[in-house]
């Protein structure tokens, strides 16, 4: 297998972004990051988003929801163990809760990126999916996997980019049900599916897919080991597998309270059981069968940290809504819209959990 790892070296202790590329032979890592908005399709108004809380979730439940989510998080008295044994409704709980929230802030694609001075948010993003499928060898005719695609911006943007085929794994009924809208919109229906299942139990027959890829994502699976035996059990012999992997890198001290504070801040505001190192992901890639061939650290070049978007500190026109003015009036209209009962009872704790995890990620990224 050919594996690409990405390990931002800006990071104090968290590297969000592993990107794993490996073919079923030999493998290579490659330490990568991705950031993605795609502001054409998304639902980009209030109200959208005040009725998107909660997903499939019935609104008079989300309330109720918020407070089992939080509950598996260490700030609420929750550990590890229990995030990892429930993860499927841990996870399903926080897309349902936060899928809204990531389009009206973020786009279609929720993934970071490094970018070049004088290239936009979006731009690097595509740029870094482009990048993605050339690594792959995409090509006319392949039958694609994107393992975890949240609501399909990575798979639309790839899909036409290298004419493929390619079918989403997801386990969230909602983000499918919306990234089949979206689908439609672009008019990718025929060329672009959705599979609801778990990624480390998939209805696949081994040998399926020419290739497959995985855009921070797994970092939700509770076993690495088990979650990429999957890939590689569907993934066709000779081909190839890259993904972008959340990972905690070797200046994270587990004794240091500060530090532990922070990687729970990231794993509660972003549904995630633990945060491994990339020594354990490695470890795992090697586990489940794959070799490792190649490694680079793509966030040693990159002039814009990966992080710069959450960064309130900075101010952007074009990622408005992230700043700290924008962050502002979107919580005082979560707040105003749960008042009026136009969004469900507990909207504004979901907006203050996304905000705690932002921070950390800052905190960690610097």
């Amino acid at each position: 297998m050919f594996c690409i790892f990405l390990n931002p070296k800006s990071f104090v202790f968290l590297n969000p972004f592993w990107f794993v590329f490996l073919r079923k032979i030999s493998f290579c890592i490659y330490r990568y990051c991705v950031f993605t908005v795609d502001s054409q399709m998304s639902k980009s108004g209030a109200l959208d988003l005040a009725t998107g809380v909660g997903g499939k979730i019935k609104k008079e439940d989300v309330q109720s929801a918020v407070d089992q989510y939080e509950k598996y998080h260490v700030s609420y008295g929750g550990d590890e163990e229990t995030r990892k044994a429930n993860y499927s409704d841990m996870v399903n709980k926080y897309y349902d809760l936060a899928t809204s929230f990531y389009e009206f802030g973020w786009g279609e694609s929720f993934h970071f990126a490094p970018r070049w001075q004088g290239e936009s948010l979006r731009e690097s993003i595509k740029r870094h999916e482009h990048f993605l499928a050339l690594q792959l060898g995409l090509k006319p005719g392949m039958k694609v996997l994107d393992v975890g695609c949240g609501i399909g911006g990575p798979l639309r943007e790839i899909a036409r980019f290298s004419s493929t085929s390619i079918t989403g794994l997801n386990n969230n009924e909602y983000q499918i049900s919306r990234g089949t809208e979206l689908n439609h919109i672009a008019g990718l229906s025929e060329s672009c599916n959705f599979v609801k299942a778990d990624f480390m139990k998939t209805p696949f027959s081994d040998d399926t897919f020419d290739s497959i890829y995985a855009i921070e994502a797994t970092c939700h699976a509770p076993d690495a080991v088990g979650c990429y035996k999957e890939i590689y059990r569907v993934l066709k012999p000779g081909q190839c597998f890259a993904a972008y992997e959340w990972c905690m890198t070797d200046h994270f001290d587990p004794n240091n309270e500060s530090h532990r504070k922070t990687k729970s801040e990231i794993e509660l505001g972003n549904g995630l059981p633990d945060i491994r190192t990339t020594r354990e992901c490695l470890d795992a890639l090697k586990l489940a069968g794959f070799e490792v061939v190649w490694e680079k650290d793509l966030a040693v070049d990159s002039p814009v940290s990966w992080y710069l978007p959450l960064d309130t500190s900075r101010f952007s026109i074009t990622s408005f809504r992230l700043t700290a003015f924008g962050r502002l009036i979107t919580r005082t209209m979560v707040k105003t819209l749960e008042f009026m009962g136009i969004a469900p009872a507990g909207s504004n704790r979901v907006s203050s959990f996304l905000e705690k995890a932002a921070e950390g990620l800052v905190e960690g990224g610097k």
